[in-house]
């Protein structure tokens, strides 16, 4: 609405000068007369008149821009926090449904496991909202990492390996392809959660078949590239920009088949952009996939520890 408004009003303002300029012109006569009456001041005038509504114009249009920027972006913040109090409201109504049930009653050794099993998973939910969350505020106070030789073999080897553990994957679903020992220049703690957020999004959106391929190698033109594959829903071409802003979720029908808080993305792209380096997204529409391309800075060294779970099988 405000931006058809603001399109009118300068529609309107143009129809009304060109408008008056012809009434003017064809009241007064021959077109010659008019500019040979004309001194050097109202050409001075006339000028910066027409300047002066040339911005008027082009005000108007960028104030309707940002009036919808600042309508979207609110948007993006109310279906934000309607995420935030959907993902943590779960997960503590199950662990209060347990907690009380556990109180209540005294159940054999088995069904106790399998609650305890089942609160850890909502407190795990729990933990990683809170991270998102938190890694999100930490963007808007950025301060210097510290960079050191990051071994990316052993460290998508991990987070491989917690995103199987956490949708109970096989190995097949998600495979790691590594050539030779890429060692990147990065901060440990902050990649792992970048390929992490990368890794459980490629799991979220790839519908009940699960194939998710991670190539990791040293770049051609420089670097370490890093390429998550899926065969999942796709993103449309026109929203493979907008992925990366803070809260903006694309496609409507997969914000509806996918929790999430809209952070993931916006998250990656600052941390990568942080350690030097830079990412990509890449589909051919929907229900054709997605690739990201992230590309790091290769430290000089030869070898480098992190510390990680053990290599998982690949």
């Amino acid at each position: 609405m405000p931006l058809t408004i603001g399109i009118v009003l300068v529609l309107l303002a143009l129809t009304l000068a060109v408008g008056w300029n012809v009434l003017v012109v064809r009241g007064v006569g021959d077109v010659r007369q008019v500019a040979e009456r004309l001194s050097n001041t109202h050409w001075v005038l006339l000028s910066l008149g027409s300047l002066l509504y040339a911005l008027l114009i082009a005000g108007l249009t960028l104030l309707c821009a940002w009036l919808v920027r600042e309508m979207r972006h609110s948007q993006r913040q109310q279906a934000f926090l309607d995420a935030v109090t959907h993902e943590m409201k779960t997960p503590l109504a199950s662990l209060r449904l347990y907690l009380d049930t556990l109180d209540r009653h005294d159940p054999g050794a088995e069904q106790r496991g399998q609650f305890l099993g089942r609160m850890r998973q909502d407190v795990a939910r729990l933990e990683r909202t809170v991270d998102q969350v938190l890694a999100a505020a930490r963007a808007a106070r950025a301060r210097r990492p510290r960079r050191e030789p990051i071994a990316l073999r052993d460290l998508l080897a991990s987070c491989a390996q917690e995103v199987r553990d956490q949708y109970h994957l096989a190995s097949e679903a998600l495979r790691l392809e590594v050539e030779g020992d890429p060692v990147a220049l990065g901060e440990a703690q902050e990649l792992s959660l970048v390929f992490r957020n990368l890794l459980d999004n490629a799991v979220k959106y790839s519908g009940p078949t699960v194939d998710v391929r991670v190539r990791a190698a040293a770049d051609p033109e420089g670097g370490v590239r890093v390429e998550i594959d899926d065969r999942g829903v796709g993103i449309p071409r026109s929203e493979l920009r907008r992925i990366f802003q803070p809260f903006y979720r694309a496609g409507v029908e997969a914000q509806r088949r996918v929790k999430g808080l809209g952070l993931g993305l916006f998250i990656v792209r600052f941390l990568v952009r942080r350690q030097g380096g830079s990412v990509e997204a890449h589909s051919a529409g929907p229900g054709l996939g997605s690739r990201f391309v992230v590309t790091l800075r290769e430290s000089g060294g030869q070898h480098a520890s992190v510390r990680s779970a053990p290599l998982a099988a690949q």
